[in-house]
This record gives C-alpha cells, sequence and structure tokens, in this order.
C-alpha cells in the first residue's frame, strides 16, 4: 500500500530499508547484464525494435477493428468472449463463470491484468480459492506481499527470506536449504497435487491474435503450460491493447519479448491455444476483453504509446529510481518507468498523479524498450496534463503561486543572452555556498524546497561554460 502523499513519500520510506535496495540492486544489474549479452547477439535488433513498434502502433490505430476480429475468430473456435468495462465488471465475470462449475478453487498463471483489478480479492469474497502458481506469486500470496516487479514480482526477497518462508509455510520444508534449486523443488512439490486436481485455470494473455483468435502466453517455468492444459475450464483474462493483427507479427514479438525480459533466445515455454478441441485440453474457454481505462488512454495521441508495452521489464532494471525504490513504492502493480505513465492514464489520473515526476529524463527507459516507447516524452506530457488538471481545479490558476512567481522570473531571467549572464553572475556565490554546506540546501524557502528534498544539490564549477569558452576563444 502506498503511503498518503503518493509516490515521494513512498520513496523516502523505501529508501530507509538498505536490504530492499541491495535485493534490487543485486538482481537488476544482474537481468540488465544478461539481457545486454543476449540483445547484442542480434546485429538486426534496432530493426526489429521498429518492426515492433509500428505493428504495436497499427493494431492500437485500428484497435476497434481487431477486437470484433478476435471475437469473432475465438467465437468460431469454440470459445466465448466477454466484455468488462472496468475491473468490478471482469471481477464479477469471473466469479460468475468459476461458481457456474461448481468449484471453489482455482489455479492461476502469473497475470498482471488480474493483479491490476484485484481479482484474487474478489473471488475469495465469493467463497473461491486462487492459487499462483508462478514461483514469484507463489511466494507473495504465502507471505501475504504484492508484486514490485513486472518480471519478477519477488524481486525484493533474498533467498534466505524465501527459504525461511518456505520453511514456515510449506509442508515437508523443514530441512530446505536455499539454493534455488531446492527452492524452486520445494515449490513444485507443492503445486504439483493442485494442478493434478484443478477444474479451474484462470491466466492473462501476451498476445492474442485477431486473424486466428489464438492466444499466446510466454513463461519460463511451465506451471502456465499445466493450467492452460489440464482444467476442463480455462479462464483468460486480457487487457484490450494486447491484440495483434496477424499471426505472422509473433514472428517479431517472440524475437523482441524474451530477449528484453529473461535474457533468452526464446522463452522455454511458448503456449499457444485457439478455442477449444474436443479431447485436446480445456472444455471450455472464456476471454475476457477488459477495458478499464485502456479506451481513455488511447484517446491521448501521446500518452497511448504506454498501451504499447509487452510487459517485458527491461524499463525497470536500467531506471536508477526504481532500483532505489522498488515496486511498492509506485500506486499500482505496473512500477518503474512504465508504470508511470501506465497508471496515471488507466485511472484518469484519480491515481498516480505524482508518478510522471518519479523517473528521470535520462532516456535509458527508451533505449532499452524492445518497441520503443518515449517514456521520457510521455512523462513530460503527462507532467503538462497533471498542471493543467490542477490549474482547472483551481479556478484556471495554478495551485502554488510561488511556483507560478518561480517561472515567470525564470522566463524572464532566460529571455536574453544579457540577463542570463547576470541571473548567473548573481545566483553562483549563493549556490556555491549552499552547497558546500551540508544540509542547508534543505533549508531553501518557496518552490525550490520541494526540488531539494528530492535532489541533491550539486557544487557549481568554479567557472561556467561560458568563461571557459571566452577565456579560450582567439
Amino acid at each position: 500500500m502506498t503511503p498518503a502523499g503518493g509516490f515521494p513519500a513512498a520513496a523516502r520510506e523505501a529508501l530507509g530499508d538498505s536490504q530492499l535496495r541491495a535485493n534490487l540492486r543485486n538482481a537488476t544489474h544482474t537481468i540488465r547484464d544478461k539481457r545486454a549479452a543476449a540483445v547484442a547477439e542480434v546485429p538486426d535488433w534496432q530493426e526489429l525494435r521498429e518492426a515492433g513498434r509500428l505493428i504495436k502502433e497499427r493494431a492500437t490505430r485500428h484497435l476497434d477493428r481487431h477486437l470484433e476480429d478476435l471475437e469473432a475468430a475465438v467465437t468460431r473456435a469454440g470459445g466465448t468472449v466477454h466484455w468488462a468495462a472496468d475491473a468490478a465488471a471482469a471481477n464479477r465475470i469471473v466469479g460468475d463463470l468459476v461458481e457456474a462449475t461448481g468449484q471453489t478453487e482455482v489455479v492461476k498463471v502469473k497475470s498482471m491484468a488480474t493483479e491490476e483489478i484485484g481479482l484474487n480479492a474478489a473471488l475469495a469474497g465469493r467463497g473461491i480459492e486462487a492459487l499462483e502458481t508462478d514461483l514469484a506469486e507463489l511466494i507473495n500470496q504465502l507471505s501475504g506481499d504484492t508484486s514490485s516487479h513486472i518480471l519478477v514480482p519477488a524481486i525484493h526477497r533474498n533467498r534466505a527470506e524465501i527459504r525461511a518462508l518456505f520453511q514456515r509455510e510449506l509442508p515437508g520444508s523443514g530441512e530446505l536449504d536455499e539454493t534455488p534449486e531446492a527452492l524452486t523443488a520445494a515449490a513444485r512439490a507443492y503445486l504439483r497435487e493442485r494442478f493434478l486436481r484443478a477444474e479451474v485455470a484462470i491466466s492473462g494473455a501476451n498476445f492474442a491474435i485477431a486473424e486466428t483468435g489464438t492466444i499466446g502466453v510466454v513463461e519460463s517455468e511451465g506451471n502456465g503450460r499445466m493450467c492452460t492444459t489440464l482444467p476442463r475450464t480455462l479462464i483468460t483474462v486480457m487487457g484490450i491493447e494486447k491484440v495483434l493483427p496477424r499471426l505472422a507479427d509473433l514472428e517479431v514479438m517472440l524475437q523482441l519479448l524474451p530477449r528484453s525480459s529473461t535474457a533468452e533466445r526464446m522463452n522455454p515455454y511458448t503456449s499457444l491455444w485457439t478455442g477449444v478441441t474436443p479431447g485436446d485440453g480445456p472444455e471450455e474457454f472464456h476471454l475476457v476483453l477488459l477495458d478499464a481505462g485502456r479506451t481513455s488512454a488511447l484517446a491521448d495521441e501521446v500518452g497511448r504509446q504506454a498501451l504499447h508495452c509487452i510487459r517485458c521489464s527491461a524499463c525497470l532494471n536500467v531506471c536508477p529510481v526504481y532500483e532505489r525504490t522498488g515496486g511498492h513504492a509506485y500506486e499500482s502493480v505496473y512500477p518503474g518507468p512504465i508504470g508511470a505513465i501506465l497508471t496515471p492514464q488507466l485511472s484518469s489520473f484519480e491515481k498516480g498523479e505524482t508518478l510522471p515526476w518519479a523517473s528521470s529524463l535520462c532516456g535509458a527507459c527508451y533505449d532499452a524498450c524492445p518497441v520503443k516507447i518515449d517514456i521520457p516524452t510521455v512523462l513530460v506530457h503527462l507532467r503538462g496534463k497533471v498542471v493543467r488538471r490542477e490549474a482547472a481545479g483551481a479556478g484556471g490558476e495554478a495551485d502554488d503561486p510561488g511556483e507560478r512567481l518561480s517561472m515567470k522570473l525564470a522566463a524572464w531571467a532566460f529571455g536574453t543572452p544579457r540577463r542570463y549572464r547576470l541571473a548567473q553572475r548573481t545566483a553562483l556565490p549563493a549556490l556555491r555556498l549552499l552547497a558546500k554546506v551540508p544540509g542547508l540546501a534543505r533549508l531553501i524557502p518557496g518552490p525550490l524546497a520541494a526540488w531539494t528534498t528530492v535532489r541533491e544539490l550539486p557544487e557549481p564549477p568554479e567557472e561556467t561554460f561560458s568563461e571557459w569558452w571566452q577565456g579560450r576563444r582567439p
């Protein structure tokens, strides 16, 4: 739960947890180093990124048509399509479908969409237990924790913490050691019985193909394959932005996603299914198409880029802000740079108004994104939307008159070279003093006080660039 005060308050709390920062630093550096090596193997990586960008751009541009084609194709293949305008509708649809089977427990594939809508809690309210089968999601479920990473939801925990959790929660784990092999074996032993008795499974979707009605899930553990093949009833909850026009589009996406997410040449398990096949796999298939703010985001010509995300998490692993604060500091299940531009839009800015200020403009997230989402540009765009919303709420005036005055003074000072040099000569002595005295910069009054609470004030150089340049001119 994000504390009152939004991301800034949550970030300050997270920065005080040295174990969290160490866990995140070790994990993100390992993942991104492996990813860099996997990407370097592909000579046309930049061309693949551009192809991925174009596929997603065209898919969202004609999303209405592709969704109708998807519904028709799924129906022809024996599946049933349900439309959910919001989280409440999706939870109601899934709950009704599970109750219709007479079952009181389901197994789940890792799914950001079902986390987004709070499906597990909604099912629990109807007496239905939902068991997470992804290893990291199982860790979070057993500990009562929430996801902190798109790809590795339990990235904030180390092996010693997981071993202690399993010893406490999983039967027969008393002598467990903390090697990855031992921890995985303990989870598999616990899950095996549940897989074999499950009658209903719930999944998300990485992709859906409008042309054929095919749904795709990629994973590394095999738990997803067990969920999508063994139970009699399979229910998939999918954000409407996951649709792709053609089956051929998977050729590009299945090269981009594994390298960007798990640093693999291909995912160990790529499960594709189309409707139902008598005698093979689930006897019933239901596809729940989730809007929940996506149509609203689509209306923003700049912000709609957020819907292109293929949930690889590459932007999280290169983000210096995420590395220090972790996913729990963000206000939804979508953390990091992509969460900073996705959460405010999906919630119509009811959540995450502070998130567009959460990530720096270093550009590392854009460089890492496999479908070239220009996150820095969208961040600046959303900041403008937040300010305009606040201005509208204050009768057309920004909430902070000090900020307005500061911006007007800055515009005046930067308006001509002469005024800029005058402002520079006036400010430099004070800035040098503030930078040299520890803690003094935190005492700056007015609008600059907020700036210095989240940034270190660098010590200005003894010589400005203009002075350096003038001294070296012939």
